[in-house]
């Protein structure tokens, strides 16, 4: 089992929701951010560049960038009572998700 891990939550919102969806998320970030193993964790948006191989920029995605010290530590923190009263908050305004975990390769 790796010892450090990488997540990418790809989160796709309603429309226009993304200042609502944000102020949701900051709030809780600062109790994940406390949580045992949680190393790095935070929302990061499309940058629009000049960039050739870059795809069109997405106003209703928020992308999560989290860096954890083990897979049991993401597992706590999907079933932390904060992180279950968040989705209930902000179920309306995500329209899906995809989540990848990542190790160090």
């Amino acid at each position: 089992m790796p010892k450090m891990i990488h997540v990418l939550a790809t989160i796709e919102l309603q429309p226009g929701v993304r200042e609502e969806f944000l102020g949701h998320f900051h709030e809780v970030a600062k109790l994940v951010r406390e949580e045992q193993g949680c190393l790095e964790y935070g929302p990061a948006v499309d940058l629009q560049t000049s960039i050739a191989a870059q795809p069109p920029e997405r106003p209703d995605v928020v992308v999560v960038i989290e860096k954890w010290d083990s897979l049991d530590a993401l597992e706590a923190h999907l079933i932390a009572p904060h992180m279950i009263r968040y989705r209930e908050q902000v179920k309306s305004l995500v329209a899906g998700a995809v989540i990848q975990v990542l190790q160090p390769a």
